[in-house]
Formats: structure tokens, C-alpha cells, sequence
């Protein structure tokens, strides 16, 4: 039985930061496992333009310059990068993708449906009806797509959203545009990854750890459980397996996203809570159980460290991290700015850690 696991430092695909004080706590968590990150723009407002995410940037910079001040990163976490993305909207013009490409620091735009997740109000309606112009320059200059895979139609099921919006938006999608880079993000769903499994063209998904490990009944074992909620939501077991299936089989369009949300206890614990989970402290350890479950611990670099840079045209890290097996018991809550934010599975012992 594998004891010790040294692979190439691996990155985070999707991550959430937030922003003000809470940031500085989350992003040391990042930090010490990751290399780079794809940093989502739904902050309110959101990050919409080349100038703002250059803002969004520096923030983020010093809230790792915070961290180290405070003695809260290692001694590799302070080369991490984050990699800053642009919240595509309806009204998003084309000239600032061409100067998100030159700036050097934006990867990738976002599409989050009109009511998908938090803050996505302002996103994008009618795809192929408002936002073409961008689309044929995204696909010119070889920008990424990173989709947020669901449909918003009130009277569609909810668990049935991410399925739908393989047929309504990425069937057209890449029929219109063969050619663009796209990111199923965060995919929930067998259909999802056969989807992306056997799409033709440069298409990609990240899947999440939590998606990894649990299945719905995690919402509502011993009552209902704010922080298992998340969206897209924890689907049925027989989904869960078909993930565990794509995210070890070796193929190269399948990496590693965590979709680390943070939420304030109280945003969660409340009539209407905030859909996000929070994974960022213990990310690794969380894909290292999953991927040893399924007795595919040798696959966990490609998945971890590899897919993702070779898909974004990025070179692979050069340092490493190691993982242990030896008990990890996730802390009840931990700092978030002036209130606290709980951890996926907290209080629960995991059988892996990293230990540098």
C-alpha cells in the first residue's frame, strides 16, 4: 500500500477568492498546495473588463503578502499565480478580448448563465445571439471558454439543468464555433463527462473533489446540510461513479478544478443559504482519498498536475508536493475575514495530507 506520493505541483482550474478581508485567509490555502490558479470573476460587481481584473490581480497579491506577514503560507507558496479570467455578459464588445489576450494575465472568459450560481445576474442570456462578435475572436486568438453547465429555465429540474445545457447551448456552441477553446467546468453528471469524452475539438472539463466523493445523500444525511450545498448540486451515485471513471482513466481533456466557494457560516447557515463549498485547505487530500478509493492513486498527477497546463498551452510546474497517508481531521471552521467559514466535511478524518 502506497505510504508517500511526490507529484509535480499541480494547479487549481476553478477557484473561487472572494474578495476584502476574507480574501488573505482563503487564498493561503491555495497557496500552499497549488502553483496557479484560474481565478473566477463573479465578484459584485463583477469583473467584466481588462483594468478590473488587473485590480483584481494586485488585491489578490496582497492578500498572499498578508498571508506570509502573518506566517500562514510555506516556504513555496509565495510563487503562486493566479491566473484572472473575464465574466463574459451580453454586452461584453470584442476589443476586450484582444486586450485581455495582450495583457499577459487574463486566461480565460466566463460564461455563467443569467441565474446560474452566486452573482450570476449579470450574466449572458442568448449565447450565439449576443455574444458572437466575442466568440469569433475568443476562437481567433485562442481564448478559453469556461462554461458554467447549466440551463436556468425555472421549470427544468434541477438535477437535470447540466444535461440540458449540453443539448440547448454546447450542441450549437460547437457546431457555430469548432474551433474555440471550451471548459465544461465543474461537470456533475455521466452525461457531462461522456460529453466531453467524445466531443470533437479542443473541449475540456474540470471536475471538483467534492463531486469525486460524495453523491446527493450527502445533503441530507441526518437532516438537511447547508455545506454540501453547491451548484451544480451533488448528483445521484450512479453519476458520482461515472466521474471517478473520467477523472482516472488518463485522458488528458479531464483536470483538476475544486470549485472552492467560501461562504460566511452565517450565508450558509440561514432560510436561504449560498450555494459553494468550501475545499481550499484541504483539496489534495480530498482528490488523494478519492483517487485511492478508487485504486487509481497513479493517476492522480496527470489528473492533478498535467491535463490542465497542457490544455491552457502552459508549461507544467517544475517543483513538487508531497501527500501522506496519515489521519487529517478537517477543522470545524476557520477564519474568513471578520467571521468564520466551515470546510467541507468538517470534523470528519481523512486518510491523506500533504506534508510538503
Amino acid at each position: 500500500m502506497v505510504q508517500r506520493l511526490t507529484i509535480t505541483r499541480p494547479d487549481d482550474w476553478h477557484l473561487h477568492l472572494r474578495d476584502g478581508p476574507a480574501l488573505a485567509h482563503v487564498v493561503a490555502h491555495s497557496a500552499r498546495q497549488f502553483g496557479r490558479a484560474i481565478v473566477m470573476p463573479n465578484l459584485n460587481p463583477p469583473v467584466t473588463r481588462v483594468a478590473e481584473a488587473a485590480a483584481y490581480r494586485q488585491r489578490i497579491q496582497q492578500g498572499l503578502h498578508l498571508a506570509e506577514q502573518r506566517g500562514d503560507l510555506g516556504k513555496d507558496a509565495a510563487g503562486f499565480e493566479p491566473l484572472m479570467t473575464l465574466y463574459l455578459t451580453d454586452n461584453t464588445p470584442a476589443d476586450e478580448i484582444r486586450r485581455a489576450v495582450e495583457s499577459g494575465f487574463v486566461y480565460a472568459v466566463k460564461l455563467y448563465p443569467a441565474g446560474a450560481t452566486t452573482n450570476s445576474d449579470a450574466g449572458v442570456t442568448d449565447l450565439l445571439g449576443r455574444c458572437r462578435a466575442v466568440l469569433e475572436v475568443m476562437q481567433e486568438l485562442g481564448m478559453p471558454l469556461l462554461v458554467h453547465g447549466e440551463v436556468t429555465d425555472p421549470d427544468t429540474d434541477l438535477f437535470d439543468r447540466e444535461a440540458l445545457f449540453i443539448d440547448r447551448v454546447m450542441l450549437p456552441l460547437r457546431r457555430a464555433f469548432p474551433a474555440l477553446k471550451v471548459v465544461f467546468e465543474h461537470i456533475t453528471t455521466r452525461e457531462g463527462a461522456h460529453y466531453v469524452r467524445d466531443a470533437d475539438g479542443p473541449v475540456a472539463a474540470t471536475i471538483t473533489a467534492h463531486h469525486l466523493l460524495y453523491n446527493r445523500n450527502a445533503l441530507f444525511t441526518g437532516g438537511l446540510q447547508p455545506h454540501w450545498y453547491c451548484l451544480p448540486v451533488l448528483k445521484r451515485e450512479s453519476h458520482r461513479e461515472a466521474l471517478v471513471e473520467a477523472a482516472t482513466s488518463g485522458n488528458p481533456r479531464f483536470f483538476l478544478g475544486t470549485d472552492s466557494a467560501p461562504h460566511a457560516r452565517g450565508a450558509k447557515e440561514q432560510a436561504c443559504g449560498c450555494a459553494g463549498c468550501y475545499t481550499a485547505l484541504h483539496a489534495m487530500a480530498l482528490y488523494a482519498q478519492a483517487f485511492d478509493r478508487a485504486g487509481k492513486l497513479e493517476a492522480l498527477e496527470a489528473f492533478a498536475s498535467w491535463h490542465g497546463p497542457d490544455f491552457y498551452g502552459l508549461p507544467r510546474n517544475t517543483d513538487t508536493i508531497t501527500l501522506e497517508r496519515a489521519e487529517m481531521t478537517v477543522p470545524n471552521e476557520l477564519p474568513f475575514g471578520d467571521d468564520t467559514v466551515v470546510p467541507l466535511a468538517a470534523g470528519e478524518a481523512l486518510d491523506w495530507r500533504v506534508v510538503g
